[in-house]
Parts: structure tokens; C-alpha cells; sequence
């Protein structure tokens, strides 16, 4: 019965990021938590941990503006979003269940090490094609000067952390306790990819960015390790970050194919 109300966790996230109806938004939550209240106290405390982050977000405009401005107001948002889980997590409840491990003390396999730099060749032949061709990159600011340039950098390496430390080791982390893996991966990948929506990433984003959300997952699931999906998420934005840059002045890093 767990499923029900963390199902609807994941469609408030849907209608609040993808169609951007707040009002529905949080309805929707609203009955995900007083359903996960009656059915076990502890999935209304972990799915009340993930709402926290959802309503944090969902009160700030998610935009790729990377103005001083918004990104300190959509900065304090991320923030909150993880760090008022983990708090509770810690030091409230004290059962610990919000981890960011960095060191495991567990070594990569040969297979985990090939697949980083497979992640910039699969990031080299798609993003440019997907950005370019739909005019994607339109929703990121055209920079050119090393200030703008460097706030770019910023904003979508401290956005792809953000990523990982709120969908993976905080939402995915949190459903598992209480679904099948497979059915907690789904529905943190619907959370993930309606974020990314919101932030520009239209067109066919979905198609990949859900499979991406899926994928990462899984790799913490095997690693147990927030140091390699934060690698692999940073080669893909790195190439990402590359791609605005030169989608924006044609002439600056003309390596790409599309």
C-alpha cells in the first residue's frame, strides 16, 4: 500500500514542475502525506522529508538565470531542500537513513572506471545534436565574457550536484525503505527528469534524461558511492557546459558534430 501515496508524491512533482500548477501541486501532496499517514507513521515521516524538498524548489522560480539575484534565492532553495532532510534525518530522528558517502572504502571495478570516460562520448555525440538542433540552448543565457562564462560553469556543475545529493541520496534513498528498488528508482526518475523539465530541458529531454535518472540510481545502488554518480553526472554537464558555450558563439569551440 505503500506504492499509493508515493506514487502521488511522485505526480505532485510532475504537475508542480512539469505543468506548473502549484495549486494542484500541492493538493496532490497534501493527500500523498495524510495517505501515508494513516497507512505507517514511518513512510509519512520519509515522504514528509521528501516534500520538504519539493516545496522548497517549487517556491522559487527554476530557471537558468545566472544572475547574482536568483542564484542566491534558487541556491538557498537547493539547500534546504537537502539540508533540512538530512538534518531531521540526523539529528531528530537519529535513524541515519539520509547518507552522502564519499569514501566507501570500496574501489571502482574496471567496468565503473571505463564507463566515465564513456559517459564524455556519449555525452560528445548527444547533447550537441539535442541542444542545437531543437534551439534548446536558448534557455540558458548567452555568455561570452569570463564573468558570465564562469557563472555558467558554476550553475550547471552546482546544479548537477544538487542533482544527485536531492533525487538519489535523499528521495530515492528514502522510497527504498519502504518500496522495491525498482519501484523506488521509477519514481525518483519522474521527480529528476519534471525538475530538469522546468529548467529548460524541453523537447525530447525526457527520453534520456529518465533513462540517466534511472541509470544513476542503479550506480549508487552497486558503488554505495555519491563520489562516482557526482563523477559521471560532471563529465555530462562539463560537455554540456561546452556545448552552451560554443551553441552561443558559433565560432569558440567548433568541435562538436550536429
Amino acid at each position: 500500500m505503500s506504492l499509493v501515496p508515493a506514487s502521488l508524491l511522485s505526480l505532485s512533482g510532475f504537475v508542480l514542475f512539469v505543468l506548473e500548477d502549484r495549486a494542484v501541486g500541492y493538493v496532490v501532496l497534501g493527500v500523498a502525506l495524510a495517505l501515508a499517514a494513516i497507512i505507517n507513521r514511518s513512510l509519512f515521516t520519509d515522504l514528509a522529508l521528501i516534500s520538504v524538498g519539493l516545496i522548497a524548489m517549487s517556491a522559487v522560480p527554476i530557471t537558468t538565470d545566472i544572475s547574482t539575484e536568483h542564484m542566491l534565492v534558487m541556491g538557498t532553495a537547493m539547500i534546504l531542500a537537502v539540508g533540512i532532510p538530512y538534518s531531521v534525518s540526523r539529528f531528530v530522528i537519529k535513524d541515519y537513513a539520509i547518507r552522502f558517502p564519499i569514501r566507501t572504502g570500496q574501489p571502482w571495478t574496471r567496468a565503473e572506471k571505463w564507463y566515465l570516460p564513456a559517459v564524455v562520448v556519449i555525452g560528445y555525440a548527444l547533447i550537441p545534436v539535442y541542444m542545437i538542433r531543437t534551439g534548446v540552448y536558448n534557455n540558458w543565457p548567452a555568455v561570452s565574457d569570463p564573468e558570465g562564462i564562469a557563472r555558467l560553469f558554476v550553475g550547471t556543475n552546482g546544479l548537477g550536484i544538487w542533482d544527485e545529493l536531492f533525487f538519489i541520496c535523499t528521495a530515492f534513498t528514502l522510497l527504498r525503505r519502504h518500496l522495491p528498488d525498482w519501484q523506488a528508482n521509477l519514481l525518483q526518475a519522474v521527480l529528476f527528469t519534471s525538475f530538469l523539465w522546468e529548467l529548460g530541458f524541453h523537447a525530447y529531454a525526457p527520453f534520456f534524461i529518465f533513462p540517466f535518472a534511472l541509470l544513476q540510481a542503479r550506480l549508487f545502488t552497486i558503488t554505495k558511492s555519491l563520489l562516482y554518480i557526482v563523477c559521471v553526472h560532471l563529465l555530462f554537464d562539463f560537455v554540456l557546459f561546452l556545448v552552451l558555450v560554443h551553441a552561443h558563439n558559433p565560432e569558440w569551440i567548433d568541435i562538436f558534430l550536429y
